[in-house]
C-alpha cells in the first residue's frame, strides 16, 4: 500500500529532529495547506516551541529576532508561492548580520512547476546571495534513502554552523497532505536509521581543529590607540572597556553595544575642528564588533592615517573603505578575555583625556536645547534611555532617533537592532522575537513611517505578558530626510511623506494599552511604572513638529563651534 501523505511526515519528521540536533529549539509558522507535513510534524516533536503569525513577511523577522537574541538557529515554515518571497526582507537582514535562520518552504513537486498549475512560482534559488546554503528536496520516496536526506540536511547545517546567516530548504510535497494512516505503514523505510533515531546525536559530525597563536595587545600599550565598540553583546562592551583602561586609550561605544563611555556623544563632537583634530592623533584603532552607526566616525576612518584592527567571529568582509586590516577571526569574549590576561604595566593617563571636555561640551550643549521647550522632544526623549530601570532590554528601529542617541544619549542595557540593511520594514516583528527569547522587560524605540510599515506586526504583541513599551516617535514622516541633500521642491511629497496618522486605534485594533505623552516627566512616570509593575504590551506615543529634530541637531552643533 502506499499513502505519500504518510512518506510526507515521514521525511518532515526525519528533517526536523535531525535540526533539533543541530540546536533549533523555535519554529515560526506561517498559516498553509501544502506546508501541512512540516507544520504537524513541528507540532509532533516536542523538542520544538511554535510561533504563528498570519504574515510571512513578519513571521520572517520574528524569527529573526528570536535568533539575535538566543544566538541559535530558528527554523521558518511557511507554504508555497508568494509566502516564500516575503521572507526575502528578513533573509537579507540575516545574510548581513550573521543570524541563523533555517528557511523551509513547502512546494509544488516538480512536475507542477512552470505549467500553469495553481499557487506554484519557481522556489528553487528565490533566495539567491542571500543564503549560504541551499537545499532542493526531491518529492518524498522510498527510493530516495532517508540516509541521503540526513548526509544532505548535515551538508546545509554544517556551512551554516560555519558561516553564519540563513540556509534555504525547500520541500516539494506532492497531494495527498493528509492521510490517518499511522508511520508504521513504512517501518522498514524508517528502521533504516533507527540507530541514528536511538542516539540522539547528529547524523554526521563535523570537526575543525584550527591552531592561531593568540595576539599580544599588551605590546600596543604607549601607543595612540582607540577602541570602537559596534554591536555586541553588553558583556562584551564591558570587556572592551576594561582593555581600554588597560592601554589607557579612549573607548568609543556604539548605542548598539549597550554601553557608555567617558568619551560619549563622539558623532557629536567629531563634527567640529577640536574634535577631529583630537583623533588625527591617534596612529591604531580597534574595532571590536560590525556595523558602526555615526557617520562622522566612519568619515574619519576613511581617511585617518592609522593600522586597523578587526575583531569578529564572521569572515565576512567588513570593510567599507577597502584600507589596509588586520582581521583577528575569532570569538569575541575569548579574544578580549585572553587580551585581559596579559601581563600589563601601570600606566598614566591616556593621550585622549581631552575627549572628556568635548562630550561634556555636548551634554551642555543638548541640556541647554532640551530645557527651552517644556513639551518632550526626540531630544529629550534619545537622552533617557539611561535612566531606564535595571535590566530592561533596549531595541533602537532604523529612524532618525537611533542617530540621535548616536550623537546624544548614552546607554546602559542590552541592545538589539537590525543595522544589516537598516531597512524599516519588519522591526516590530523582530522586537517581539528578541523580547519572546529574552523574557526581560524591554523597550523599542520605532518612527512612525517603520510602524506603519510594519503595523500588522502588532498582532505578536496581543498575547505578550512580560512588560514591554513600544515608543514611537510620531513626526509625520521621514524626518532623516530633513538632514539629507534631497530636492526641496520633492523632499516632502515624494520623501518625507507625511501622512497625518496617529495610532491610537491600531493599539486599540490589537488590544494593546496607549498612552500618548506630551512631557518628559510623563513619559518616564508611565514607562518606569509600566515596566517595573505591568504586563503585557504598552504603545506609548510621542507627536513632534516635523522639523523640530533636525532643527534642534542643527542647534546643538553651531552651539559646540560656539564653545569651541
Amino acid at each position: 500500500m502506499h499513502d505519500q501523505a504518510v512518506l510526507n511526515r515521514i521525511w518532515c519528521q526525519t528533517l526536523l529532529e535531525e535540526l533539533t540536533r543541530f540546536g533549533v529549539e523555535q519554529v515560526c509558522v506561517a498559516p498553509g495547506s501544502r506546508s501541512t507535513p512540516l507544520t504537524l510534524e513541528a507540532d509532533a516533536n516536542s523538542k520544538l516551541t511554535i510561533h504563528t503569525h498570519f504574515d510571512e513577511r513578519g513571521l520572517g523577522f520574528l524569527a529573526l529576532g528570536m535568533a539575535k537574541a538566543s544566538q541559535k538557529p530558528v527554523a521558518v515554515i511557511v507554504t508555497s508561492g508568494t509566502a516564500v518571497a516575503n521572507l526575502l526582507p528578513a533573509i537579507a537582514e540575516a545574510k548581513l548580520t550573521g543570524e541563523k535562520l533555517v528557511v523551509l518552504t513547502a512546494d509544488r513537486p516538480v512536475e507542477l512547476v512552470g505549467c500553469g498549475a495553481n499557487q506554484a512560482i519557481v522556489q528553487a534559488g528565490i533566495y539567491s546571495s542571500h543564503v549560504c546554503a541551499e537545499l532542493a528536496l526531491p518529492s518524498p520516496s522510498q527510493q530516495v534513502p532517508l540516509r541521503w536526506l540526513l548526509t544532505s540536511i548535515d551538508d546545509v547545517m554544517h556551512q551554516q554552523a560555519r558561516e553564519g546567516s540563513a540556509i534555504h530548504i525547500n520541500c516539494a510535497f506532492p497531494e495527498p497532505l493528509y492521510s490517518d494512516q499511522a508511520k508504521s505503514l513504512y517501518q522498514d523505510y524508517l528502521d533504516s536509521v533507527a540507530h541514528w533515531q536511538q542516539s540522539g546525536e547528529r547524523y554526521t559530525e563535523q570537526y575543525c581543529a584550527v591552531s592561531t597563536p593568540w595576539f599580544d595587545v599588551s605590546q600596543w600599550q604607549g601607543r595612540k590607540g582607540l577602541i570602537i565598540v559596534g554591536s555586541v553583546s553588553k558583556s562584551q562592551a564591558e570587556l572592551a572597556k576594561k582593555l581600554a583602561e588597560k592601554l589607557a586609550w579612549p573607548v568609543l561605544c556604539d548605542p548598539q553595544s549597550g554601553a557608555s563611555s567617558d568619551w560619549a556623544y563622539y558623532d557629536a563632537w567629531l563634527q567640529t575642528e577640536a574634535g577631529r583634530r583630537l583623533l588625527n592623533q591617534a596612529d591604531l584603532v580597534l574595532q571590536i564588533g560590525s556595523r558602526i552607526v555615526a557617520k562622522r566616525f566612519n568619515q574619519w576612518l576613511a581617511q585617518a592615517d592609522v593600522e586597523y584592527h578587526y575583531v569578529s567571529p564572521s569572515a565576512a568582509r567588513n570593510n567599507q573603505d577597502h584600507r589596509m586590516q588586520i582581521h583577528h577571526l575569532t570569538d569575541i569574549t575569548s579574544w578580549l578575555n585572553q587580551s585581559l590576561s596579559h601581563q600589563w604595566r601601570e600606566t598614566g593617563k591616556g593621550w585622549a583625556e581631552f575627549g572628556k571636555q568635548l562630550s561634556d561640551h555636548v551634554a551642555q550643549s543638548v541640556l541647554e536645547q532640551t530645557h527651552q521647550d517644556s513639551r518632550l522632544t526626540e531630544m529629550a526623549l534619545a537622552t533617557s534611555l539611561v535612566e531606564l530601570p535595571a535590566d530592561t532590554d533596549v531595541f533602537l528601529g532604523n529612524s532618525l532617533f537611533v542617530r540621535m542617541v548616536d550623537m546624544f544619549g548614552r546607554v546602559e542595557s542590552e541592545v538589539y537592532s537590525n543595522r544589516g540593511a537598516s531597512g524599516i520594514d519588519g522591526l516590530v516583528a523582530t522586537a517581539a522575537g528578541t523580547m519572546r527569547i529574552s523574557d526581560k522587560p524591554s523597550v523599542l524605540y520605532i518612527g512612525d513611517t517603520s510602524l506603519l510599515y510594519d503595523l500588522n506586526s502588532l498582532a505578536l504583541f496581543t498575547q505578550q505578558q512580560t512588560p514591554c513599551v513600544i515608543v514611537v516617535t510620531n513626526n509625520d514622516g521621514g524626518a532623516i530626510f530633513d538632514l539629507l541633500p534631497v530636492p526641496q521642491a520633492q523632499k516632502q511629497s515624494l520623501y518625507q511623506m507625511p501622512h497625518g496618522y496617529d495610532f491610537a486605534a491600531a493599539a486599540q485594533q490589537f488590544k494593546l494599552a496607549y498612552h500618548r505623552v506630551t512631557t518628559l516627566a510623563e513619559y518616564q512616570t508611565r514607562v518606569e511604572q509600566h515596566l517595573t509593575q505591568g504586563r503585557g504590551c504598552l504603545l506609548v506615543e510621542v507627536q513632534t513638529p516635523p522639523e523640530q529634530a533636525s532643527q534642534q541637531i542643527k542647534a546643538v552643533i553651531q552651539n559646540l563651534h560656539a564653545r569651541l
